[in-house]
C-alpha cells in the first residue's frame, strides 16, 4: 500500500478520537493508535483540527503532543514533560487526578493562566479510548465572556451606587413639599431647582456610564480615519465658550499648527477635548484663565500631536495623580465648594486614548494649576 493511500484511514482514526470515539483498537480492528503514531500524525492533523489549545499526555501525565495553540498559550511546554509540574493549581491537579485513576471518564474545571496575562479557561481532560493509554486536555478561552460579565456587574454596581444620592435628596424634598412645606411658595421654589439640579445629574451620570460601557465592549483596534486635530480642539473651545465666560475665565489658544492631521474617530476625540476641557472650566476657575496648546512632539522615534489643556486652579496633589483616571475617583478641590462632575470624565479619556494608541500625561502642583496634555500620533 502506497503512502499516500494509507493516511486516508489514519485521518478517519483520528477524526474519530478527536470526537471521543473508542478507535480500531478498542472495537476490534487490526490497528490502535499508539503513542509515537500519534506523535508522527498529530502535527498534521490535530493542530489543523483543532484552534484551542489542545494537550495529550499519557498514563504517567507526560506530554505526548502539544498543539500550535498550545505552545502559543503555554510557554515553555515540551514534549516529555510532566503536566501536573507545569499546571500546579490545585483545580488542575484534581482534574489529573480524576481522569488518571478512572474516577472520571472526564472532568472539566475553571483554570486560570496568570502570566504573561491573566487569561480564563475551561480544562476538559478525558480519555482518548480504551486501550490506548492517551488522554486529551482541551482549553476553552473564556476570558472575553468573564470580561464582559465583570463589565455588566460593574456597571449596575456603579450606577446603583452613584444614582442613589441624588435619589433620596429628590425623595425627601418630595416629602417636604407634600407635608411642611406644601403652601410655602418660597420653599417651594427653592427645593424645585434643587431637585432639578439632581435630575439634570443624574441624566448625566446615565449618559457618562452608557458612553464609558459602549467604549469598554469596543474592541481596541486604532480608528483608520484621519482627523484634523486643530479643527476638532477649536470645535470644542466653541461649543464651549459660553461655559468658560460663565466661570469667569479667558481662553488662550496657542497653537503652532494650522492644521494637524492624526488617525482618529473624530467625535471620540472631541469627547476626550470636551472632557478636559470642561475640567478645566470647574477646577481651574480661581485661575482667570485657560490655555489650550496643540504642538509636534515626540513620543520615541515616532512623531506625535500634543494637545495641553493648562489651567491655574487649586491644582492636584502628587498622590492623586495615578488614580484621577479611574471610576469615580474624585479629588477635594479643597475650596469648600462641592464640584458637579461625575468622576467618569477622565476614565472616558483614558480608554478612549488607548483605542487610539495614544496617551494622557499629567503635571500638576498644588496651588499651581494642573496641565493635561494628550499625546497622539500623527499620521
Amino acid at each position: 500500500m502506497s503512502a499516500g493511500n494509507d493516511r486516508r484511514p489514519w485521518a478517519a482514526a483520528v477524526l474519530d478520537w478527536l470526537r471521543g470515539k473508542p478507535g480500531p483498537a478498542a472495537s476490534g480492528g487490526s490497528r490502535g493508535i499508539e503513542a509515537p503514531q500519534l506523535q508522527s500524525l498529530s502535527g498534521e492533523y490535530l493542530a489543523a483540527a483543532v484552534t484551542d489549545p489542545l494537550l495529550v499526555f499519557d498514563g504517567n501525565a507526560v506530554l505526548v503532543h502539544a498543539n500550535a495553540a498550545a505552545l502559543a498559550a503555554f510557554g515553555g511546554i515540551v514534549e516529555g514533560m510532566a503536566l501536573p509540574l507545569r499546571f500546579r493549581a490545585p483545580e488542575m491537579q484534581a482534574l489529573f487526578d480524576a481522569v488518571l485513576t478512572g474516577a472520571k471518564a472526564s472532568h472539566t474545571v475553571d483554570y486560570t493562566e496568570k502570566l504573561p496575562v491573566e487569561r480564563s479557561y475551561r480544562a476538559s481532560a478525558s480519555s482518548v479510548g480504551r486501550g490506548t493509554g492517551l488522554y486529551v486536555l482541551l482549553f476553552k478561552d473564556q476570558s472575553e465572556t468573564r470580561r464582559i460579565d465583570r463589565m455588566r456587574a460593574d456597571f449596575i454596581a456603579n450606577a446603583s451606587h452613584e444614582l442613589r444620592t441624588p435619589l433620596a435628596s429628590i425623595t425627601g424634598f418630595i416629602e417636604t413639599l407634600r407635608g411642611p412645606a406644601r403652601n410655602d411658595a418660597a420653599a417651594r421654589d427653592k427645593f424645585l431647582a434643587i431637585m432639578q439640579e439632581q435630575t439634570t445629574r443624574m441624566a448625566r451620570l446615565i449618559d457618562d456610564l452608557l458612553s464609558l460601557s459602549r467604549l469598554e465592549m469596543k474592541p481596541y483596534l486604532a480608528p483608520g480615519a484621519e482627523v484634523d486635530v486643530v479643527k476638532v480642539v477649536n470645535d470644542v473651545l466653541d461649543s464651549l465658550a459660553p461655559l468658560a465666560s460663565e466661570n469667569g475665565l479667558v481662553i488662550e489658544r496657542r497653537f503652532t499648527e494650522e492644521t494637524a492631521s492624526v488617525p482618529g474617530d473624530r467625535n471620540e476625540l472631541f469627547q476626550v477635548f470636551e472632557n478636559l476641557f470642561e475640567n478645566a472650566c470647574k477646577y481651574g476657575q480661581d485661575g482667570d484663565r485657560v490655555i489650550v496648546s496643540i504642538d509636534r512632539g515626540h513620543e520615541g522615534p515616532t512623531p506625535t500631536i500634543d494637545v495641553t489643556v493648562r489651567d491655574f486652579g487649586p491644582g492636584i496633589a502628587e498622590e492623586h495623580i495615578p488614580r484621577i483616571t479611574e471610576r469615580f475617583y474624585r479629588v477635594d478641590p479643597g475650596s469648600g465648594a462641592p464640584r458637579k462632575g461625575t468622576g467618569l470624565g477622565l476614565a472616558i479619556v483614558k480608554h478612549i486614548l488607548t483605542r487610539h494608541n495614544a496617551r494622557l500625561t499629567i503635571a500638576s502642583e498644588p496651588g499651581k494649576g494642573a496641565a493635561f496634555t494628550v499625546h497622539l500620533p500623527a499620521a
